[in-house]
Parts: structure tokens; sequence; C-alpha cells
């Protein structure tokens, strides 16, 4: 019963990530189709760009709006205001008068998936054992956003910001029913190693935001998470993703099969992530990383050569050109899922709202610039941009390699010991340490007293 609630709510909580996904393929293909253009006019590249960057502009306010909020508001709430705001957007969306009402639309939901994405990937992961963790079509987001709304109430709250925020016994009733058919001492095993964790990082001092910059540990998690959540944009998904009819327009293909193709490789990428959740726990995290980055790298390189002798007469490299885009949408699927993860996993409760805030704002922040900029740089050097993310993506598999720590299977209060921070035994790894301390800081407090 545990085991299927913390499935049911993990299930429950992709919707969230089914609405920033949704943004992805259907913005490209509502801005691609002659009825948009017959409705709105014919749009620059900088409206264009505008259009599509005004999503991450506002997921930009989303986030720092979690940075203030997350954490005393707590997961389940931040969650329903996020999807309230989100419902507001896609009606100004799917109701827009005028590209100035879409763009405000798309802002404001926007805004709605920057809190929805810092709040849904760490909530996910503190309710996670270790080892498992057109006009139409514009409103039809709305559906997700009122799934999201009522279903929240269903949830719990997670035990450790109850823990966090000295409710503990909210917080053993919670993992209880997330454990439950578990062995009860492990469950209590792990609420007296959350307890221990929160309790030995509050004897270190106050803690506020500028905390996660001045304690060179908490530093260190800092800049890995907004790196692996930089390199997602930075590898050109988003590119491909928001432009693709344009791409593909530039190879001499029509608007109708460039969306049927982007249609197929969206449904395939469904497939590539399931095998991808499935890998996460047998594999880990940091070598599908580095095999990720390796393989966007040369798909983009093949495509960015195959450019300069394209022959629109050759149908074959046609076919092999988009063939690679198929390759990189494979290869994605790795970064794609552990760029939200891992940020996920390596921030200590005080700060893992805010912190992951943080990481969510630097990937909205780089898909912004993209967002705004791609249009003119593929009118002007059309498949050469392409160099661009193949550079990228050698550095961030550079960076896995040599600055990454492997995070499968600790449990989030255990990431102290890859981060050299470890204050106490953890209960889990280590129960007769774990009391023994616990029954030093009990004597420790009663001759205090």
């Amino acid at each position: 019963m545990g085991r299927a609630t913390t499935i049911f709510s993990a299930i429950f909580l992709a919707i969230g990530g089914f609405l920033f996904g949704y943004d992805s393929g259907i913005i490209s293909s509502t801005i691609a189709l002659p009825t948009f253009e017959d409705y709105f006019g014919k749009q620059s590249d900088t409206t264009t760009g505008g259009i599509v960057s005004a999503f991450q502009g506002g997921a930009i306010l989303g986030t720092i709006i979690n940075m203030f909020a997350a954490d005393w508001m707590g997961r389940r709430r931040t969650i329903f205001a996020g999807s309230c705001v989100s419902c507001l957007g896609v009606a100004l969306q799917a109701g827009a008068a005028s590209i100035a009402m879409l763009i405000v639309g798309r802002f404001i939901g926007g805004m709605s998936i920057g809190i929805l994405t810092s709040t849904i990937p760490l909530y996910a992961a503190e309710l996670s054992e270790a080892k498992f963790r057109g006009r139409f079509p514009l409103a039809f987001q709305l559906v997700p956003s009122l799934i999201l709304l009522v279903g929240v109430f269903f949830l719990n709250e997670s035990p450790r910001w109850l823990m966090e925020k000295d409710k503990q016994e909210e917080a053993r009733a919670v993992l209880n029913k997330l454990r439950s058919g578990q062995d009860q001492e492990l469950i209590d095993l792990e609420l007296h190693e959350i307890r221990d964790v929160i309790v030995a990082d509050r004897a270190l001092g106050k803690v506020s935001w500028k905390s996660i910059i001045t304690r060179p540990t908490w530093r260190k998690r800092l800049l890995l998470g907004c790196g692996v959540q930089a390199f997602g944009p930075l590898s050109g998904i988003n590119v491909i993703n928001y432009y693709g009819p344009r791409l593909y327009n530039i190879l001499g293909i029509s608007t109708h099969t460039s969306l049927m193709i982007i249609g197929i490789s969206g449904a395939l990428s469904i497939v590539y992530c399931t095998i991808g959740l499935w890998m996460l726990e047998k594999v880990g995290r940091v070598k599908p990383l580095i095999v990720s980055a390796a393989g966007l790298a040369a798909a983009l390189l093949v495509n960015a050569v195959q450019a300069q002798y394209f022959n629109a007469d050759n149908a074959n490299q046609m076919r092999s050109m988009v063939a690679m885009n198929f390759v990189f949408s494979l290869f994605y699927t790795p970064l794609g899922i552990i760029s939200w993860v891992y940020p996920a996993e390596i921030f200590p409760v005080e700060v893992r709202a805010l912190g992951n805030a943080i990481t969510t704002f630097t990937n909205w922040a780089v898909n912004l610039i993209f967002a705004q900029f791609s249009p003119n740089a593929l009118s002007a050097i059309e498949f050469k941009y392409f160099y661009v993310f193949f550079v990228f993506n050698i550095l961030a598999m550079v960076s896995y390699i040599f600055f990454f720590p492997e995070t499968k299977g600790r449990t989030l209060e255990q990431m102290d010991e890859l981060f050299g921070d470890q204050l106490v035994p953890h209960a889990l790894k280590d129960p007769a340490g774990a009391k023994a301390a616990m029954e030093k800081q009990e004597v420790i407090t009663q001759e205090a007293e």
C-alpha cells in the first residue's frame, strides 16, 4: 500500500512535467501552421522569438517566486498555486485576440511552469525511496492544469518538509503511510535519519538564503545543480523542439510533413523516457549523462557538416539529416530526465526548495536567451548554428566526467557523504552509530539544562 501511494504520487506529479513537454511540442507546430499566420498575420523573427521566449520569461519569474515562497507554503500548496496560475495563462492563450494577448498568456503560463518545475522534482524526490526515484491545442493545456489543481488535495505533504518545520508527528504519519508494508524498524530508522541530519545542520547556526552560497559544500552542490540544468538547453534541444518546422523548411520539407516528423519524434520520446527511467536506478546518473553529451555532440556535428554540402535534389541526404534529429532526441533522453532529478537530490532539506528554484531559474534563463535569438540565428547561418551546441555538449561531457559525483542508491540525507559535510551517522547505514550520537546529544542537553 505504501509503495502504491508513492507510485501514485509520482505518476500524478508527472502531469506537471507533461505541461512543460506539451508546451515545447505545441508551440512549434502552432506558429508553423498556415491558420496561425492567417489569424495573426505574418510575424518577424523577433516577434516569433518573443512568442516562444515569453514562456521562458514567465518561468523565470515563477522560479523567483519559489525562492521566497515555496519553503513556507509547503510542497502541496505551491503546486496548487502553480496550477491556478496555469489555468489563467491557458485561458488567455486560447482566447487570444492579438499577438500581445498571446504573449501575455504565454508569460503567465510560463510563470506556472516555473513554479511547478522547481517544486515537483524535489517533492517527488522527497517522497521516493532511494532505490526508486493551433487554438484548440493551446486550450487543451487546461486539461492537465485542472487535473493537477484538483488532484493535489489527494497527495501527502513531504515528510522531510514537515520534519524541517518541526511537525514530527505529522512527518511520522506521512512516512508510515508512504512506506506501509515495509519493516517498521526501517521506517523508524529513516525518520530518525531525516531528523538527525536536520538537527545537526541547525546546530551549525542560522540558515539564511546566503548560506547556500557562503558554505563551500552547499555552494558546490549549487554549482553542480545549475550546471546540469544549464546543459539541458545548451544541448540545442529547444532549438529543435521550438523551431523544428523552420529547420525542416531549410531542407525543403513542407510544413505538413515536418509536423508529422515532429509528432513521430514526440511519440518516440515517450518510449525513450520509459526506458530511460527504468535505467536510471540500474545505471546511475553520471554515466548516462556522459553518453548523452557524446551522442548529442555527434548528432549535431553530423548535421552541421552535412548542411555545408547539402543538395536539395539528394533525397537520401535529406533523410539522413532528419534521421540525425531522431538520434539527437534519443541521446537527449538521459539528460532530459537527469537534469531535473539530480538537482532535486543533492541539496539538504533546509535549502532544498531554494536550491532547486535557483537551478531551475538557470534552466529557464538559458532557455529564454536561445528561444528569443534562435530565429534570427537560423535565418542568418542556418545549420551552422549547430556548431555552437556541439561545443557546449563537449564541455558538458568533460564536466560530467571530472566534477559530478554519482548519487545513485543514496537517501537524500546521505548526500552529505558525497560533498564532505557529514555531521552525524546515518541511521539507515549505521543504526548503532546514530543511536550513540543521539544518546550523547541527550546527555549534553541535560548537562546544559
